[in-house]
C-alpha cells in the first residue's frame, strides 16, 4: 500500500514532542479513510545517525505478544490447540512452583494474563531452536503471585509459553511458522524476529535517557527465549498492514484467508477484566473504550525503545507510533492522542477524580514489590505519590542511570485511582483487598505488585 506524507501540524507535533523528551528518532504510520499516512523523524542512532523513514525498522516490544496470540488463535482455527484446554494437555512436562496452579491453567488464561506466576522472566537461553522449550522449562522456578484465573497481572513469561504451545501444535519451530503464516502472505517484508535480519535494513537503536542526555543503549539482540512476548522488529509501513489486517476479518491483503472472521472478533472481544493498563483484554488485544468505540491497542518497551499501536476497527482508523529512547513513553502516548484527535476528532478523556475519596487514601499508603520495582506509595491530601525504583537485584545488574520522577494519582473510584502526572500519565492503578477488606496487592504497570511490611 502506497503511503502519503502525515500532516503537517502533526509533523511539527512530533518534532516538539521529541525535543521535549530527548527522543532522538520517531517513526508515524496512520490509516484514516482509507489513506495510509507515514512519516520519519529524526536519526536512527545518535552514535551513527540515519535518518528515520517509514521503512526504518524498531524493536516493537509487547506488540509482539498480538503477532502470538494471532498464531495461536490460527492453531485454534486449525483445531491444533483449544484455547479452553489446559496448558498440560499440550506440553505435559509444564511444571510451576504450584503443582495445583500448573494443573489448572489453561491456554485462555494465558491469552488474557491470568497465569498468576511472576511475569517478567527474561533469562537468555541462546538462539537454537530449543530457546523456547528451555524458557518454558524454567517456569518452575517462577513464584506464583496468585492463582492460576484469580487476576489479571500482565505476564511476559506467559506469552513465551504461548509461542512454545505454537510450537507444539504446529510441528515447527516458531519463527518459521509466523513467517509461512502470517509474514509471507501479509507481505511483512520489514518486520522479522532476527537482528541478522534487521540489520540489512535502515534499523534504530535504542538510546537510555542519562544526565548527559540520551547514549545509545548498547544492546539491539532479542534472544529466542523470548520471542513470544518481545521478539517483533517491524517497520512503521508494516505496522499498519498488521493493523488493517486485524480489521479486515483475517483476510491477507492478497485475498488469501488466515484467520477465521469469529475468530478475529473473539480476539477483539472483551475475554477478561483487566483494572490497569486497559479496561478489559481480549485474547492477546488490550481493549478501552473511547467515545463509545472500541478502541484496540498494545505497546512495546525493550532495548530503550517504545512504541504504540492502536486501532479502531469500526472506523478503519488505526495508528502506531514507534520511538528509539527509554523517554518516548510519554511521545509515544502524546503523539498517539493528537493523531486520533486530528483524523477522528476523538479526545481521549481521562477518568475524572472524585474528591469524596480522599479520606480513602492513608489506607492505601504502603510499599508494595513486584519482581522487577519496589514500590513506595505515599499520601497527600488529594493524591498519592507513587515513588518507583529497581528491585536490588536488578539495580545490582543493570542500574537506572536516572530515576523517574513520582507519578501522582487520584482516586475516580474506590481502589480505582488515575496518574494525573509524571510517568505513566493517564494511566489506571487499582489496589486490591482480601476478604477482610486488606489491601493486598496494586495493581501497577498491569502487575500485582504485593503489599509488604516494610
Amino acid at each position: 500500500m502506497e503511503t502519503v506524507p502525515l500532516p503537517g501540524d502533526i509533523g511539527l507535533f512530533v518534532r516538539e514532542e521529541m525535543e521535549r523528551a530527548r527522543v532522538p528518532g520517531v517513526a508515524v504510520g496512520v490509516i484514516a479513510d482509507g489513506r495510509w499516512y507515514a512519516g520519519g523523524f529524526g536519526v536512527t542512532s545518535l552514535r551513527h545517525p540515519q535518518s528515520v523513514t517509514p521503512h526504518t525498522l524498531f524493536q516493537t516490544g509487547s506488540t509482539s505478544k498480538t503477532f502470538c496470540a494471532s498464531a495461536i488463535m490460527a492453531l485454534v482455527d486449525d483445531g491444533k490447540l483449544d484455547v479452553e484446554a489446559p496448558v498440560r494437555r499440550y506440553i505435559p512436562t509444564f511444571r510451576l512452583r504450584s503443582e495445583e496452579d500448573a494443573a489448572r491453567v489453561t491456554i485462555r488464561h494465558l491469552l488474557t494474563h491470568h497465569g498468576g506466576w511472576v511475569g517478567d522472566y527474561f533469562k537468555d537461553h541462546g538462539d537454537n531452536d530449543d530457546a523456547l522449550a528451555q524458557m518454558t522449562a524454567k517456569m518452575v522456578d517462577a513464584p506464583q503471585v496468585s492463582p492460576a484465573g484469580y487476576a489479571f497481572s500482565y505476564s511476559n513469561a506467559g506469552f513465551n509459553v504461548l509461542a512454545r504451545l505454537v510450537e507444539v501444535g504446529s510441528g515447527q519451530v516458531f519463527q518459521e511458522f509466523m513467517a509461512e503464516r502470517f509474514l509471507g502472505p501479509l507481505a511483512l517484508d520489514h518486520t522479522t524476529y532476527s537482528a541478522n535480519d534487521a540489520i540489512i535494513h535502515r534499523t534504530a537503536i535504542g538510546h537510555l535517557e542519562t544526565p548527559r542526555g540520551p547514549e545509545v543503549s548498547g544492546h539491539f539482540r532479542i534472544h529466542r527465549g523470548i520471542a513470544g512476548s518481545s521478539g517483533v522488529i517491524a517497520s512503521a509501513v508494516d505496522q499498519l498492514a498488521w493493523a488493517a489486517f486485524h480489521m479486515s476479518d483475517g483476510v491477507a491483503a492478497d485475498g488469501s484467508r488466515v484467520l477465521l472472521p469469529g475468530t478475529v472478533r473473539a480476539m477483539q472481544d472483551t475475554q477478561a477484566e483487566a483494572g490497569s493498563m486497559c479496561d478489559s483484554f481480549g485474547f492477546g488485544w488490550m481493549l478501552d473504550d473511547v467515545a463509545g468505540r472500541r478502541l484496540v491497542k498494545h505497546g512495546g518497551s525493550i532495548n530503550g525503545q517504545l512504541s504504540s499501536f492502536e486501532f479502531i476497527p469500526e472506523l478503519g482508523y488505526a495508528c502506531t507510533v514507534l520511538t528509539n529512547c527509554d523517554t518516548g513513553r510519554d511521545v509515544r502516548d502524546t503523539v498517539a492522542r493528537a493523531c486520533l484527535a486530528h483524523f477522528t476528532g476523538i479526545e481521549r478523556i481521562f477518568p475524572k477524580a472524585d474528591p469524596a475519596l480522599n479520606p480513602t487514601l492513608a489506607g492505601l499508603a504502603g510499599h508494595y514489590r513486584q519482581r522487577m520495582v519496589e514500590l513506595d506509595v505515599e499520601a497527600a491530601a488529594d493524591s498519592l505519590f507513587v515513588h518507583d525504583r529497581q528491585a536490588a537485584w536488578i539495580a545490582a545488574l543493570e542500574p537506572r542511570a536516572v530515576d523517574p520522577p513520582p507519578s501522582r494519582l487520584q482516586l475516580f473510584a474506590p481502589d480505582r485511582a488515575v496518574v494525573v502526572e509524571g510517568p505513566h500519565q493517564g494511566e489506571t492503578a487499582e489496589f486490591l483487598r482480601d476478604e477482610q477488606g486488606n489491601v493486598t496487592f496494586m495493581r501497577w504497570d498491569g502487575r500485582l505488585s504485593a503489599r509488604t511490611s516494610e
